[in-house]
């Protein structure tokens, strides 16, 4: 089965391949549609999706390796095919990720803080280093270096941490209300740009409002196909996912005034809807696929 572009879609290959790194858009194809579908796929059929993209078999190939050497796939044989499915430390990670992406709202904010303190020692920095990237994906803020908070019960994603790094010896956490010198909106500015985290929300509005209208208005003519459409949406969600590493989810109590990170979500919502439908006809056309590729 060949996958068959317009002539638009074609035109954006070019430009998708330098700005889309294929681990990046595989992350983004596994935590929308393979999670739904036993989390495991066909390589051939990753392929065959990730060449909507402009990424040839070789990449996905050396991008799948690496991500079963970082711990987030597994592969099996099936026959002679080559299957990937995403590990107990990958499933966690999606289902995180689809919870913030599509706003799985958190319980009611208690007044209290979540802090994580650390001293992990200077012959381990590396696993500092992936401990932070880590605590900012997940939301928290640095109040020091050493010193991390968030507003949300993250609980369960600090034990995820701890184990995955085997560091419970250098890791402390405690859940308590502020009673500084000034407010919990003080907090929030020092751990936090939330000004520019709305100015790149306010870019995000502009750019996706426009094409929102458009492939609206294309769908409605019927002048979209089903590849179009994943290849749309796939694109919306890998831009909004972006989000994730830079908005920690603050509870409302706690943002500005004129805070856009709403207005974001509510187009996406709508946006991602319109195409949901075409979109994952598209990908079970390719996702069943049986036909055998030289693995």
């Amino acid at each position: 089965m060949s996958i068959n572009l317009t002539k638009g879609s074609i035109e954006k290959v070019i430009d998708m391949e330098k700005k889309f790194n294929t681990r990046s858009m595989i992350f983004t194809i596994f935590g929308d549609y393979i999670r739904h579908y036993g989390s495991e796929i066909w390589i051939g059929s990753l392929i065959k999706l990730l060449e909507a993209f402009g990424h040839n078999e070789q990449s996905v190939r050396v991008a799948v390796s690496r991500m079963s050497k970082q711990g987030w796939v597994q592969s099996k044989k099936h026959g002679n095919k080559s299957f990937y499915s995403l590990t107990e430390q990958g499933i966690i990670r999606m289902e995180e990720a689809a919870r913030r992406i599509y706003k799985e709202p958190f319980p009611k904010w208690d007044g209290k803080w979540w802090i994580l303190l650390y001293n992990i020692p200077e012959e381990k920095r590396h696993l500092r280093d992936k401990l932070r990237k880590e605590l900012t994906w997940s939301g928290f803020g640095p109040l020091s270096n050493s010193c991390w908070i968030t507003p949300n019960n993250l609980e369960k994603e600090i034990n995820v941490m701890v184990k995955k790094y085997s560091i419970e010896q250098y890791i402390s956490y405690f859940h308590a209300t502020y009673k500084g010198m000034q407010d919990d909106k003080d907090l929030v500015e020092k751990c936090w740009d939330l000004n520019e985290i709305n100015e790149k929300y306010s870019a995000f509005i502009e750019q996706y409002s426009q094409n929102y209208i458009i492939h609206k208005n294309k769908l409605n003519k019927n002048e979209m196909s089903d590849s179009d459409c994943f290849v749309e949406k796939t694109l919306l969600v890998h831009e909004y996912r972006k989000f994730l590493f830079i908005d920690p989810s603050l509870p409302e109590e706690l943002l500005p005034d004129k805070w856009l990170g709403d207005s974001a979500a509510a187009l996406f919502k709508e946006y991602n809807d319109i195409l949901e439908k075409p979109a994952k006809r598209f990908f079970e056309s390719v996702f069943e696929l049986g036909e055998p590729i030289n693995n």
